[in-house]
């Protein structure tokens, strides 16, 4: 639906084609570094990262519900943050599923930690979610110095998350397990990990030296997905597919149709109710703003309507805007397409998902982890 969107947008004079052209070129680097990044996600999968984290979860578990929520928990904070969203929501919880049945504990609390931390999880690191990648172009950040500053936020949010899920969930994690897993898991595969530990410091190091970290994506997943082809286990077509060229495209489109949006006139609306500065006050207020207008029209077309608008106030307002529309998100389906997409693997699996129990959730959970996040970023600002 974006594709001719876009081209009616253009064709009709709402945006020119220059600018249509600029919006496109602008979203180009972003958007490669996003395939590079799912390329590597997915040839992770491939190589059974996810299978054997799944299996050494439920052997640290021991059939203890508690304890494997702590397990997913952080199993899938890092996943989220170094391989991004989609190989949390994709590739995890079908493994977290398959983790729950093997520990013999209720599913649901695991499962809805996958999706919420999905979104909350997302922001440490400017590979962890596209609106991070928007967000680190228009903060004019360095890739250390973004993470520097979304590391205490990364931390508070996660555990606020958590203690509301033990409180929301304590009677499935109360609910006794059979007896624990027993057998050998399968060992780690250590070309996989070991690719993704060089690629993260391929970031860190190219930040430091002065040269565009966005190098450092296409070079792990030429490694994997190279490997991949000489054994044989994948063809040139596996690994365009794996890039989701599909969904790339719908981003270029989806930029094109919001700044036509914003040309005439979302952007001055806005501009108006989105406040300036980074006081507490006003930090808090940009995120609150962006986690409503995230759920009234997805978190990706809120962050690219309201980065222009909170560039000019620095990277503090650019940041907060990023807590708002990935916490913000868990608190309805429409709040972010990874959101959907786990809804709809969650039916493959013939999980049911009540919708006023996931909203009952969102209303606790958005609140506890946005309002001591934007505390915590306005701190890293000081401090930093």
């Amino acid at each position: 639906m974006a594709v001719p969107a876009a081209a009616v947008a253009v064709a009709t004079g709402v945006i020119s084609p220059e600018h249509a052209r600029a919006e496109a070129e602008r979203l180009g680097p972003v958007v490669g570094f996003l395939a590079a990044v799912l390329v590597i996600a997915h040839f992770c999968a491939e190589e059974g990262l996810f299978r054997a984290c799944g299996a050494w979860t439920a052997r640290w578990a021991r059939g203890r519900p508690l304890r494997l929520l702590t397990a997913v928990f952080a199993l899938a904070s890092v996943i989220t943050a170094v391989l991004s969203l989609d190989a949390t929501v994709v590739l995890l919880t079908p493994v977290v599923f398959a983790t729950a049945a093997r520990s013999g504990v209720r599913p649901k609390p695991h499962v809805y930690a996958c999706t919420h931390l999905s979104n909350t999880a997302s922001l440490l690191l400017p590979v962890s979610n596209l609106t991070n990648l928007l967000a680190f172009t228009a903060s004019g950040l360095s890739f250390t110095r973004f993470a520097a500053l979304m590391a205490l936020p990364w931390l508070v949010a996660i555990g606020a998350e958590y203690l509301v899920f033990r409180r929301f969930f304590a009677h499935d994690l109360a609910a006794a397990a059979p007896a624990p897993v027993t057998g050998e898991p399968p060992a780690l595969p250590l070309f996989a990990l070991v690719t993704v530990v060089c690629t993260l410091a391929g970031f860190v190091v190219a930040s430091l030296v002065g040269v565009e970290p966005a190098w450092a994506a296409p070079a792990g997943a030429l490694v994997l997905a190279g490997r991949a082809l000489v054994r044989r286990r994948a063809t040139p077509v596996t690994v365009v597919r794996a890039a989701a060229p599909a969904f790339l495209v719908f981003v270029l489109a989806l930029g094109i149709v919001v700044r036509a949006v914003v040309d005439r006139g979302l952007g001055d609306a806005l501009g108006h109710v989105l406040p300036g500065g980074t006081s507490p006050a006003a930090l808090l207020a940009t995120a609150a703003v962006a986690a409503v207008l995230a759920n009234l029209i997805n978190n990706l077309p809120a962050v690219l309507v309201l980065l222009p608008l909170a560039a000019p106030a620095g990277p503090g307002a650019v940041l907060a805007v990023l807590l708002g529309v990935n916490i913000g998100p868990n608190l309805t389906y429409a709040g972010s397409l990874a959101t959907l997409l786990w809804r709809r693997i969650v039916h493959q699996h013939e999980h049911q998902v009540d919708l006023r129990e996931f909203t009952r959730l969102g209303l606790l959970a958005v609140p506890a982890a946005l309002v001591p996040a934007v505390m915590a970023l306005w701190g890293s600002l000081q401090i930093l």
